[in-house]
């Protein structure tokens, strides 16, 4: 793997609101490249630990290998709602910072080769991890019935002509399987007006993101994540959380602001935390994510 793809974003800002300190114990629940991991590793001193998890096992290989003499990290091949079960195993009750940047990678574009970009031609996958159980894009590209393909593209992808879409991959299926990335494309824009295949992005982008969140539950594994990580966090510890589309923006933020009201945590900010003019720049990715934080509150006695 090539370990420039991936560029961390907000990296300045998260180190900021985690306040990485000597001696404490942190979690990157999504591990990733190690960009974010990385850094917090420089900030807590000989005595501390970080414990990094990604559902993907190439890129927890890829950090084994990297940290393979450095006792003070541990990583995990997991979903990051499996949280509890991953750090009781690794004897972590407590943790004093927990931080996941929920959108998926530069890696999964440029090099899984898993189907998750419309830009090259690849199987139709889509899978984090292939041994999780999940089915394929293909799979549900081939055996959801029309119905359930419109209701997700509308819901998950958020696209004005899902009905449309999810008609036309209907109606291409029953002559072939679909199965790469760029038959699927090609089915996307004839079905949609051509004023709309001229817009500002693909016309495919949104129904990728749909299958993409479809396939890997990404929806339902934030909030079971959300709900553990608070449980697991020392009192006035750190939550920190980096998302890229409105749905997952959505989630943290009214779960936040539920708990807030509970009394069980405290914004840190009212607004989420963008990227800089300076750092999308740099990063076009950063343009779109959104980094939301909370303190554990103390409970009253």
């Amino acid at each position: 793997m090539d370990s420039n793809v991936h560029k961390p974003v907000l990296l300045k800002e998260v180190l900021e609101t985690l306040d990485p300190q000597p001696g404490k114990i942190y979690v990157d629940a999504t591990a990733n490249g190690g960009g974010h991991l990385a850094a917090i590793l420089e900030k807590i001193g000989q005595e501390g630990k970080i414990l990094g998890i990604d559902w993907d096992c190439d890129l927890i290989a890829h950090l084994k290998e990297k940290y393979a003499a450095e006792k003070r990290v541990m990583f995990v091949c997991d979903n990051f709602a499996n949280i509890k079960a991953i750090m009781d195993a690794k004897g972590l009750q407590q943790a004093d910072g927990i931080f996941a940047d929920v959108g998926f990678s530069s890696y999964h574009i440029e090099q899984s080769g898993r189907g998750f970009s419309f830009l090259k031609d690849e199987p139709l996958d889509m899978r984090y991890h292939a041994q999780s159980g999940c089915l394929s894009a293909e799979g549900i590209v081939n055996t959801w019935s029309e119905g359930e393909l419109e209701r997700i593209i509308r819901e998950y992808g958020e696209e004005r002509f899902a009905k449309k879409i999810a008609t036309a991959i209907a109606g291409a299926r029953r002559q072939k399987k679909i199965l790469t990335t760029s038959e699927l494309a090609r089915i996307i824009s004839m079905a949609v007006p051509s004023w709309y295949q001229r817009g500002r992005i693909h016309p495919a982008t949104r129904t990728f993101q749909a299958l993409r969140i479809a396939v890997n539950g990404e929806l339902d594994n934030l909030t079971v994540f959300l709900e553990m990580a608070i449980g697991l966090l020392k009192n006035n510890g750190i939550l920190a959380v980096i998302t890229f589309h409105s749905l997952e923006d959505r989630i943290v933020k009214n779960f936040f602001k539920t708990k807030e009201k509970e009394g069980l945590l405290a914004l840190l900010a009212k607004k989420p935390i963008t990227a800089s003019r300076e750092e999308t720049k740099i990063n076009p990715r950063a343009r779109s994510a959104k980094l939301r934080t909370v303190k554990i509150t103390p409970l009253s006695i």
